[in-house]
C-alpha cells in the first residue's frame, strides 16, 4: 500500500504543486488510529497536510519564505471528527441525529439509510411511505418496499436516502463510471482576467475574501480551514434554511456569518455586491442550483474577474446521479463502504466508518484546491473553477487499500486528547474545540474570529 507520504506526493501533483515543497513536510504517527478496515487516518492526515502545504506555498509566493508543515496522524484523525469532541460551556453535544435517521431493513433482505436531520427531508420520507413519523411505523412500511424502488421514489419526493450496496453493486452502476472518470480535484480555467497581486498581510491568506455557501461539514470545513490561514470568510445562510446547530458552532470558528435571501431580488443584488468584493466563492449546492439564480461559476467570474469558484457535490458533476442530494453517511452506504466495513466486522448489516471522513477530507481538499487555484491566478491570470465530490473522495479512500487488523484499534476517547484541544470564546459561550492539525512553523493556523450564531453580521465586506 502507498505510504501517507506517497499519497501526499500524488495529491500534491494533482494540485499542480512544486515537488520541492514536499521536502518541507513531516508526517508523524502510524496507522491505525481509529478502528476501521479502511485507511481513514491516512486520508485525514494527507488531506489536512495538502491544505497546510498549499497555505505554506501561498506564503512562499507572498513572502519568499519557506516553512515547515507538520501533521500528526492522530491529531488529523481527531480533527476529522471534531464535532464529537466539541464542548460548549463544558457541555457535550446533543444527539447529532434526528430520531428517524439511521439504518432500516427493506424487502428482500436489504438495508437503506435515511438522513432526516432536516424537517423537509423527514417529511418527504413519511409522505412516500404514507406512515407516521415514528421508527416502528417507518420500519414496517419499508419492509413492503424493494430497496432500489424506495431509493428512487424518495429522491423524487425530495428525500435523501441510500440503499446499502456492496462495492461490486456500486461499480456496476453508470454513476460509478462517471465518478471514476473525474479527477480527485478538478481545477479548470473558466475566464480571462489579469493576475491579481497579493494583498499586504502577515498570513498566507491575509486580505483574501471568501464567501462560504455551505452546510453540514465538507463545505464548512473548507471555509474554516481558509479562515485558519488568515482569510476573511463570510458564511452566507438564510433564516429560512434549517441548520444543525452543533455543526454551525464547530465549523463556524473564524467566520463572519450573514443572512442573504438568494431567492429575492434584493438578496440577489446584495450577493452580487459581495461577489464583486470576493476572491473565492465556495459552495455546496447541487449542480446547477446556483446557476438557476444567476450565480454559476462563469456568471460569478463576470462579476469578479479573477475569482476562484469552488463547487462541492455528492456524486460528481456528471452521470445520472449528478443532481442527487447527498451526505457523507449516504455516500458511504451507496458506494460500498458500509457493506464492506460490516463484512470486516463480521456483522450481518451495515457498519459506518468511525468518522464522516468523506465530508472532512473533501473539505480539506476543497481548501487546498482553492488555494492552489488562487496561486495559479496570481501567476497566470484567469478565473478558476475547482470541483470536488464526496463520491470521488470515496474512490480515493478505497484505492488506498485496506487494513486487515484495522478494526482492532481502540477508539480515541476525549479524555486522551487534552493536548489537541483549545479553549475559545464564541457567541454561544466558551468552547473547547480541536486545534487545527496542520502545524506551520512560520504562520501558525489560528481563528481570529469567534464562532457566532447564524446571521450575526451584516452582509457586507468591511
Amino acid at each position: 500500500m502507498p505510504s501517507p507520504r506517497e499519497l501526499l506526493a500524488d495529491l500534491w501533483a494533482v494540485l499542480g504543486g512544486d515537488a520541492a515543497a514536499l521536502d518541507q513536510v513531516t508526517l508523524t504517527g502510524d496507522e491505525p488510529q481509529l478502528p476501521s478496515s479502511f485507511r481513514v487516518d491516512a486520508a485525514a492526515q494527507v488531506s489536512i497536510a495538502a491544505s497546510g502545504l498549499a497555505a505554506a506555498e501561498l506564503w512562499r509566493l507572498r513572502s519568499g519564505q519557506r516553512q515547515r508543515v507538520t501533521v500528526d496522524q492522530r491529531h488529523a484523525a481527531v480533527e476529522c471528527r471534531s464535532e464529537r469532541y466539541l464542548r460548549c460551556n463544558d457541555q457535550p453535544p446533543p444527539p447529532m441525529w434526528d430520531p428517524l435517521a439511521g439504518v432500516y431493513r427493506v424487502g428482500q433482505n436489504g438495508f437503506v439509510r435515511l438522513h432526516t436531520n432536516f424537517p423537509h427531508h423527514r417529511d418527504a420520507i413519511t409522505r412516500v411511505l404514507q406512515c407516521a413519523p415514528e421508527r416502528e411505523a417507518v420500519q414496517a412500511a419499508l419492509l413492503q418496499w424493494d430497496g432500489e424502488a424506495f431509493e428512487s421514489a424518495a429522491y423524487q419526493a425530495g428525500g435523501v436516502v441510500a440503499l446499502m450496496r456492496s462495492r461490486d453493486q456500486w461499480q456496476a452502476l453508470p454513476q460509478a463510471a462517471a465518478v471514476a472518470a473525474l479527477p480527485l480535484i478538478e481545477i479548470t480555467r473558466i475566464g480571462d482576467a489579469a493576475p491579481k497581486p497579493w494583498p499586504v498581510g502577515e498570513r498566507p491568506l491575509a486580505g483574501l475574501r471568501v464567501l462560504d455557501l455551505s452546510r453540514v461539514i465538507a463545505g464548512p470545513v473548507a471555509g474554516r480551514t481558509l479562515a485558519a490561514h488568515g482569510a476573511e470568510v463570510m458564511l452566507i445562510s438564510s433564516a429560512a434554511l434549517p441548520a444543525i446547530p452543533w455543526l454551525t458552532i464547530d465549523t463556524g470558528r473564524g467566520k463572519l456569518s450573514s443572512f442573504v435571501e438568494l431567492r429575492t431580488a434584493e438578496g440577489q443584488q446584495t450577493f452580487r455586491e459581495l461577489i464583486r468584493g470576493a476572491d473565492i466563492v465556495s459552495q455546496g449546492y447541487r449542480p446547477g442550483a446556483l446557476a438557476a439564480l444567476g450565480f454559476s461559476p462563469q456568471q460569478a467570474a463576470e462579476l469578479s474577474p479573477g475569482l476562484v469558484y469552488v463547487s462541492l457535490s455528492a456524486y460528481g458533476r456528471s452521470g445520472p446521479w449528478a443532481q442527487r442530494r447527498g451526505f457523507d453517511s449516504l455516500v458511504q452506504c451507496a458506494t460500498g463502504f458500509n457493506h464492506a466495513e460490516g463484512q470486516a466486522a463480521a456483522s450481518n448489516g451495515p457498519k459506518e466508518l468511525p468518522m464522516q471522513i468523506l465530508d472532512h477530507a473533501t473539505g480539506y481538499l476543497m481548501a487546498a484546491g482553492a488555494m492552489m487555484a488562487r496561486a495559479r491566478q496570481a501567476r497566470e491570470g484567469g478565473s478558476w473553477h475547482v470541483e470536488v465530490s464526496l463520491a470521488r473522495t470515496g474512490q480515493w479512500l478505497w484505492d488506498m487499500g485496506r487494513l486487515p487488523q484495522g478494526l482492532a484499534a481502540p477508539d480515541i476517547t476525549r479524555d486522551t486528547i487534552a493536548p489537541l484541544l483549545q479553549r475559545l470564546p464564541s457567541g454561544f459561550g466558551e468552547l473547547e474545540a480541536v486545534r487545527h492539525a496542520a502545524d506551520l512553523s512560520a504562520t501558525p493556523a489560528a481563528w481570529m474570529r469567534p464562532a457566532m450564531p447564524l446571521g450575526s453580521h451584516p452582509p457586507r465586506w468591511d
